[in-house]
């Protein structure tokens, strides 16, 4: 651990008890996670600050806990501008002195009776059902939502779920969002009701009085851009900054490989082999993978991004945060933002903007190119060949050799 960079003799008040054994142990792990030399000095002032704070008012450690480190902290900053990194910082050292033993664990707030009605469902679906993480925590946090507009603070009681009840969530949810996220809803919806009757816990099956969603499958064609728009979004991409390189990279892996915004985020360092030129895709949805070639200029942005770009930290997946602290990308919704924002950079009209539309995209090509629906759907790693069919509908040459003559001649 290097601390040069530490005058320890400016830092008054950080030499003594009680917090004095613990500024090592805190500088190691912010070093760890890519912080610079100046905001760990600017927080070891702030840790000077308490432990003076602790002496002043005759605080033992371990009378310090969040609400303590809330009532130093209005003092602290009464005269001064806020700073939104004070809090996690003081967080950050209530972790270590946990972990040492020095504080008393931290207090768990009570969950609700609908929290642990909802937690009793995910542990459910995954140990008895064998879901995978991805499933039980996307049908958990639509039931959270269900049980806490049902029950609110009160008791949760199962057999007072009614039908009304249920058709009434359906129908708020369809309102407020898409057709494809109410369909989640109502399969969530469904098996949260076959759960609490297979349990005991309502009388009658109340699965078969959730509404369907009316989204046909096969009813539209899959929204995808022209070969020229998206090299257009390739080249318009911002190169000259860290960030931007890694922004291309992901755009490629998006635009050459199909691949899903969660399957990028779970990208793992072991997971490319270079002397083969293969790339190893971990699914979120079925809990398996698949080997797929590294295109050349695909692998050459990446390795461009992981020589010169991407922060030295421990963290093992290939995608992480270009600022402290360096951990891999939070969810899907952040690949999602980089998308939209490289398209109206680039100004490619869209109706839809997320990163799907490169998938659909890099089917539509290949079909277009040539390719069977078969391959299309071993390179997308569809396992329904039915979820590959519908890109069927954009192949016009093949389908007018399908169309009826117009009577009377017309074109």
């Amino acid at each position: 651990m290097t601390t040069s960079f530490i005058e320890w003799k400016t830092i008054r008040g950080l030499a003594d008890e009680p917090l004095c054994p613990y500024a090592a142990p805190y500088i190691t792990l912010l070093q760890e996670k890519g912080y610079q030399p100046r905001t760990i000095r600017e927080h070891l002032y702030l840790i000077a600050n308490l432990n003076r704070y602790l002496a002043r008012n005759d605080h033992r450690l371990r009378d310090l806990n969040e609400k303590l480190v809330g009532r130093f902290l209005r003092r602290h900053l009464r005269r001064r501008k806020s700073s939104a990194g004070e809090l996690p910082a003081l967080y950050r050292l209530l972790g270590i002195l946990r972990n040492a033993g020095a504080i008393p664990p931290a207090k768990l707030v009570a969950p609700t009776p609908a929290q642990r009605l909802a937690a009793n469902f995910r542990r459910y679906l995954l140990e008895e059902r064998g879901c995978s993480d991805w499933t039980v925590e996307n049908y958990g946090r639509h039931i959270d939502r269900f049980v806490a507009q049902r029950f609110g603070a009160s008791a949760a009681k199962p057999s007072e779920i009614q039908a009304r009840d249920v058709i009434g969530f359906i129908q708020r949810n369809a309102s407020e969002h898409s057709p494809q996220h109410s369909k989640q809803v109502v399969t969530a919806m469904r098996s949260f009701l076959r759960y609490l009757h297979y349990g005991g816990c309502i009388q009658t099956d109340l699965s078969s009085v959730v509404p369907a969603v009316a989204h046909w499958r096969m009813a539209g064609l899959p929204k995808h851009l022209p070969a020229d728009a998206v090299q257009k979004v390739l080249d318009q991409c911002d190169q000259t900054t860290a960030t931007g390189r890694r922004n291309y990279a992901i755009l490629l892996l998006l635009a050459r490989l199909g691949l899903r915004a969660g399957e990028i985020i779970a990208l793992q360092l072991e997971d490319v082999d270079w002397e083969n030129s293969q790339l190893t895709v971990r699914s979120k949805k079925g809990r398996g993978w698949a080997r797929l070639p590294l295109p050349a200029d695909v692998g050459k942005a990446m390795a461009r991004y992981l020589w010169d770009d991407r922060p030295r930290c421990s963290c093992r997946n290939v995608f992480v945060r270009m600022v402290a602290p360096y951990e891999r990308l939070s969810d899907s919704p952040v690949i999602a933002v980089l998308t939209r924002n490289a398209l109206n950079k680039a100004g490619v009209e869209s109706a839809h903007k997320g990163a799907h539309i490169f998938r659909h995209s890099l089917a539509t090509g290949m079909l277009r190119r040539g390719a069977s629906l078969d391959e299309i759907g071993q390179v997308l790693r569809h396992k329904d060949p039915d979820t590959t069919a519908i890109y069927a509908k954009v192949d016009l040459t093949a389908l007018r050799r399908l169309a009826v003559v117009w009577p009377g001649g017309g074109q």
